[in-house]
């Protein structure tokens, strides 16, 4: 392959994945006309039209996402072996690329960038919070974060938090004009947040256990959010009840913002993976991202 069909694929898989000419421009360090023109180029050679083109979006073509998913691993094992050469004699560098959700990014990456920039201070953190499935490898990313259970076997999973409990919970003064609910069978009598997921629409059934008995709950309420800080924030202003990660209404509970229901039937679930695909060579970058963020002992 010579150096300016490297150079074109590369412009390409940039756009693709990012689904932008200005930010796969920024990323490469192109104008994004001259990224256009290295795209245009591209396909007069290959005769075929790989990108929609909008004045709002951009998106592959059937022919691009084929290509696209053909190069991308290659790619990213290339650009994996050329980082590794490189950090071998001296520190890890180059740029990871990092899938999660908000909640994940609230609980393991905000008390970590300050220790990740000083300690590897030459390499590139771009982080997209997403709280869709998204396939880490067809996007283009290095690594993801998602609870335990929803980690694909094929791919390589490093702990990133301890087993997660989650909280029922309400503002005080809601909770004053409704009964307290006994078992999960008694919300069917309350006002309840409701979480959607994006990427499929589906609403999130509240989990519970105890004593051997497993349910998932169905609940209503006037309102459903696709945001995990703004359920957070409808508690407290005393629409309802909420089910949501005890870490994140830790300082609510305690400061009586906030109390909580149904803790017994609360039981703690497997915590955030990070995961990357388990038949690449980690780059350096990437370890060492792993580093920072492993849990001690795992």
């Amino acid at each position: 392959m010579r150096g300016s069909e490297y150079a074109e694929l590369t412009a390409f898989l940039a756009v693709a994945q990012e689904r932008s000419f200005r930010r796969a421009a920024l990323r490469l360090g192109l104008s994004p006309s001259a990224l256009s023109h290295t795209i245009r180029g591209l396909e007069e050679r290959l005769g075929a039209k790989l990108l929609h083109r909008t004045t709002r979006s951009v998106a592959p073509t059937e022919a691009g996402q084929d290509l696209h998913d053909r190069l991308a691993p290659s790619f990213a094992d290339t650009a994996g072996a050329v980082a590794g050469v490189r950090a071998a004699g001296g520190q890890p560098s180059g740029t990871v690329r990092l899938n999660l959700p908000k909640l994940a990014a609230e609980l393991v990456l905000a008390g970590a960038f300050g220790r990740f920039a000083q300690a590897y201070p030459d390499v590139r953190l771009e982080v997209m919070v997403d709280d869709g499935l998204t396939d880490i490898v067809a996007a283009g990313f290095d690594a993801g974060i998602r609870p335990g259970e929803r980690v694909h076997r094929d791919m390589v999973a490093v702990r990133v938090t301890p087993d997660l409990r989650a909280a029922v919970v309400g503002a005080p003064d809601y909770l004053a004009s409704h009964p307290l609910p006994r078992t999960p069978h008694d919300l069917k009598d309350h006002a309840c947040i409701n979480y959607r997921f994006d990427a499929s629409g589906a609403v999130y059934r509240w989990p519970f256990a105890k004593s051997g008995e497993v349910l998932d709950v169905t609940v209503e309420g006037t309102l459903t959010l696709n945001d995990t800080d703004l359920i957070r924030r409808a508690a407290l202003d005393g629409v309802g009840l909420a089910y949501t990660p005890e870490d994140s209404v830790a300082d609510d509970l305690a400061a009586g913002r906030l109390v909580r229901v149904l803790e017994d039937w609360c039981q703690p679930f497997p915590g955030f993976f990070l995961y990357y695909p388990g038949r690449r060579q980690v780059p350096p970058a990437l370890r060492a991202l792993i580093d920072v963020l492993r849990v001690a002992g795992a």
